[in-house]
C-alpha cells in the first residue's frame, strides 16, 4: 500500500463513478481517514486520483467511516473513499469505496473497480477538480444521532461512561455525542497520535485497559470501545466485564424493536442466534440472513424494508442515521435502552439467552491457498448433508444449522484466512461443531487462535 497504489485505485473508482453519471454538473466525492499515521500521504494521493477525473473532493480529515457515509448524502455527493484498515493493525491501510447512498459498493461493482485498477485506467480528458477541506463532519453526524434518540430522557440519567477510541477516527465524534447526551465521560485513547494505544480490534484480549478503568471506578455504567474507523463497537458492563461484540447488535435492535413494536431485521450468516430469539419476542418480526459483508447486509435491510440490522462483530446499521455500521448509533441506542429499562447493562444482558460462540482462523497459505476452499466446502457439504435436522445454507461459504447449534465455514473478505465459527448452548458443543467441520474439510482439528 503506497501513495501510487492509492492514487491509481482512487482514479479507477473515479472513472467507474463517472461512467455511471447522468449529470454534466461538477460532481462531488467525499474523502476521510481513520487516524493511522500512513493515512495523510495516502489521502493526499487518493484525492489527486479523484480530482484528476474531474471530481471536486471534499476532504473531511480524520473522521469515522459512517461519518463519510452520512456526509455523502448530506452534501449531495456521488460517492466517497475512506482511507482505513478498520480493525487491522497499524501497519495495514486500505481504501473503502462508498456509493451515492453512502454504503459500500455491491460486490459486482467492487469487482469492476478492482479489475479496472489492475488493468490501469485510461488518461482523463475532463478538467481537474478541486480539493477543499471541511471540519464539520463530526458535528453533522452527532446532530443526526441526537435528532433520533430521546435526548432528554438519557440526560436525566446522568450516566458516567468510559470510551476507548483507540486514537482512531471516532475519537472526537464519540466524545461529542456522549457529552451531548449528558454523560460524564472518561475518555481513553482519544488523541489522534497516528498510532494505536493497543491492538485495535475491539475484542476482549485488547480491552484490558477499558475493563480495568470501569471496574476500578465503581461508578461507570458502561464502557464503550470503538475500532479505528469507528464502525464497530464493543461493550463492557458496569462490573468491568467484557460482554462480547455480538451483544452490540442485539442490544441496539432490542431498542429499535421496542420503539416500533416489531420490524424486520437483517444480519449475516456468522451472527449469533440471539437476534433471532429477540425478534421472536416481537412478532411478526423476521431476521433475514445474508452473506458476510456490510453491502450484503444493507441489501438485506433494504429488500425487507427493515428497521435495522448489522453484523455480530459489533456493527449496528441504523438506516435513519446512515447505511454504514456506526458506533455512534450503537452507543446512543444502548444508553436509550438502559434508560428505558431502568436496569444496569449486566441486568439487561442477563435477560437475553446466552450462547457460546467459538471463532477460529485457519491459515489459507498452509492449506494450499485460495484454490483449496471450494474442495473444503464440498467436503463439509457432503459430511453434513444427511445429518438429522441439518439445514445447509451456501450463500457464503457453507453454514450448517442444527437443532442444538450451527457452524459456518467461509473464506475471509479482509484477511488471507478461512474463518470457522460455531455457536451452541454450551462451549463444549460449539468446540465439537468447530472440530467436526474442520476435520470434515480436511484440515484436522481447528487450532485455537
Amino acid at each position: 500500500m503506497t501513495p501510487d497504489v492509492a492514487r491509481n485505485f482512487a482514479a479507477a473508482f473515479a472513472q467507474h463513478i463517472r461512467e455511471g453519471l447522468r449529470t454534466t454538473s461538477q460532481p462531488r466525492l467525499i474523502v476521510g481517514r481513520d487516524g493511522r499515521g500512513s493515512g495523510a500521504a495516502l489521502a493526499d494521493a487518493a484525492c489527486e486520483g479523484l480530482c484528476a477525473w474531474g471530481f471536486d473532493v471534499i476532504d473531511l480529515g480524520i473522521v469515522s467511516t459512517p461519518t463519510v457515509g452520512l456526509m455523502i448524502g448530506h452534501l449531495g455527493a456521488v460517492g466517497g473513499i475512506v482511507l482505513t484498515a478498520s480493525h487491522n493493525p497499524i501497519e495495514w491501510n486500505g481504501l473503502k469505496t462508498l456509493n451515492a447512498d453512502g454504503l459500500a459498493l455491491p460486490v459486482d461493482e467492487a469487482n469492476q473497480v478492482i479489475a479496472r485498477f489492475r488493468a490501469g485506467t485510461s488518461a482523463s480528458t475532463v478538467p481537474c477538480g478541486v480539493r477543499t477541506r471541511r471540519t464539520d463532519g463530526d458535528q453533522v453526524h452527532v446532530d443526526r444521532v441526537l435528532a433520533n434518540v430521546d435526548v432528554a430522557a438519557i440526560r436525566m440519567k446522568h450516566f458516567r461512561v468510559a470510551l476507548d477510541s483507540v486514537n482512531g477516527g471516532g475519537s472526537r465524534a464519540g466524545k461529542m455525542l456522549l457529552e451531548a447526551l449528558g454523560c460524564d465521560v472518561l475518555h481513553l485513547n482519544g488523541e489522534h497520535t497516528g498510532t494505536f494505544a493497543h491492538t485495535p480490534e475491539p475484542i476482549e484480549a485488547n480491552l484490558h485497559q477499558l475493563s480495568d478503568a470501569v471496574r476500578d471506578s465503581g461508578s461507570i455504567a458502561v464502557g464503550f470501545a470503538q475500532d479505528p474507523d469507528a464502525d464497530r463497537l464493543a461493550l463492557v458492563d458496569e462490573r468491568g466485564k467484557f460482554i462480547g461484540e455480538e451483544y452490540t447488535l442485539v442490544l441496539g435492535v432490542f431498542r429499535l424493536l421496542q420503539r416500533h413494536g416489531h420490524g424486520d431485521l437483517a444480519t449475516n450468516l456468522s451472527t449469533s442466534r440471539m437476534i433471532d430469539d429477540l425478534a421472536a419476542k416481537f412478532p411478526p418480526s423476521r431476521v433475514i440472513r445474508t452473506a458476510v459483508g456490510e453491502a450484503n447486509v444493507v441489501a438485506g435491510i433494504k429488500a425487507c424494508k427493515g428497521i435495522g440490522g448489522g453484523e455480530g462483530n459489533g456493527g449496528l446499521i441504523w438506516p435513519k442515521i446512515c447505511w454504514v455500521r456506526d458506533s455512534l448509533s450503537a452507543m446512543a441506542l444502548v444508553l436509550e435502552l438502559l434508560t428505558h429499562e431502568g436496569q444496569t447493562l449486566s441486568e439487561v444482558t442477563a435477560g437475553i439467552r446466552p450462547y457460546a460462540m467459538i471463532k477460529r482462523k485457519l491459515d489459507l497459505a498452509a492449506m494450499g491457498g485460495q484454490s483449496a476452499v471450494p474442495q473444503a466446502l464440498e467436503k463439509v457439504r457432503e459430511f453434513f448433508t444427511n445429518r438429522l435436522g441439518a439445514r445447509l445454507n451456501e450463500t457464503d461459504g457453507i453454514r450448517i444449522d442444527l437443532p442444538d447449534g450451527w457452524v459456518h465455514l467461509r473464506a475471509s473478505n479482509t484477511e488471507p484466512i478461512i474463518r470457522l465459527i460455531a455457536e451452541a448452548s454450551d462451549r463444549s458443543r460449539a468446540e465439537e461443531l468447530c472440530n467436526e467441520c474442520s476435520i470434515a474439510a480436511g484440515f484436522g482439528e481447528s487450532p485455537r487462535l
